[in-house]
Order: C-alpha cells, then sequence, then structure tokens
C-alpha cells in the first residue's frame, strides 16, 4: 500500500532498523572490508570500472632506463649563461678563453643548437660533434672532466 513516509522515518523506533540482529548494520563487515578490500573478490566489478590498471604488471624497463638523465645546455646558451656565472664584465673585453666550468654548474652534457661567438674553454662530462664543432669555430676549446 503507498505511504507518504520514507524508510528512516517508518524505522524510527525499532531499534535494529530493518537490519536484523543487533550489530548487523555497524562495522567494516557491512560495507564489504575496509579501504580497498574485496578488489580481486566482491570489488571486482568496481575495479574493472574504475580502476582498470590496478594490478596489472606490463613490460620491462632495462637498469639504463632507471638511470637519471644528465642536465644538458646547448650552445646558444653558453653567452648568457658565461655572463651570469662571470659577475656581468663583458665575455667580449677579455682577452683569451673565458673558463666555464659547467659540471661544477650542474650540466651534465653540452649539445648543439645555436651559435657561440665569444671563446669559450669548457669543462663537461660529454658533449656532441656539432656542439664540440661550434665551441672550436668560436676559437674555445672542450676539456672533459670526470
Amino acid at each position: 500500500m503507498p505511504h507518504k513516509l520514507r524508510k528512516t522515518r517508518r524505522l524510527r523506533g525499532s531499534r535494529t532498523m530493518g537490519y536484523g540482529r543487533v550489530g548487523q548494520h555497524r562495522k567494516a563487515g557491512g560495507r564489504g572490508g575496509k579501504g580497498k578490500a574485496g578488489g580481486r573478490k566482491h570489488f571486482w566489478i568496481q575495479t574493472v570500472k574504475y580502476n582498470p590498471n590496478r594490478f596489472k604488471r606490463i613490460g620491462f624497463k632495462p637498469p639504463s632506463a632507471l638511470q637519471p638523465r644528465p642536465r644538458t645546455i646547448n650552445v646558444g646558451e653558453l653567452e648568457d649563461l658565461a655572463l651570469r656565472t662571470l659577475g656581468g664584465e663583458q665575455p667580449r673585453a677579455v682577452a683569451g678563453p673565458l673558463d666555464l666550468d659547467l659540471t661544477g654548474l650542474g650540466y651534465g652534457k653540452l649539445l648543439g643548437r645555436g651559435e657561440v661567438k665569444v671563446p669559450l674553454r669548457l669543462r663537461v662530462s660529454a658533449y656532441t660533434s656539432r656542439a664540440l664543432e661550434k665551441v672550436e669555430a668560436a676559437g674555445g676549446e672542450i676539456v672533459e672532466s670526470e
């Protein structure tokens, strides 16, 4: 028969509120476990729908891929870097190549994009062949550091 009371209003005086024995609707058993319990069992549909990659173990990464890649800098950025590190003095006014320790500044590799017009003596652990060509064309050199 139709009635206008919601279930919670109807059950207000009943102590167990329609859940049988006292305590049946109380702790984690009523919600199927704590946290992500039952992800492979009774909550499997929820796992498939909302978290499909939870149990996947796909692929293999070789140890070389897990090593951090070195911080890089391009040849075109060297003049600005030289100005900043040498305290604002003009690189063109100094006689001879300027000394710039890229390893000490946190750079691991020198790349060849851009142009350099100032002779620089660079200390870096790794560099590309194009970077070496451009630095030597400007009258500088690269010294490998460990």
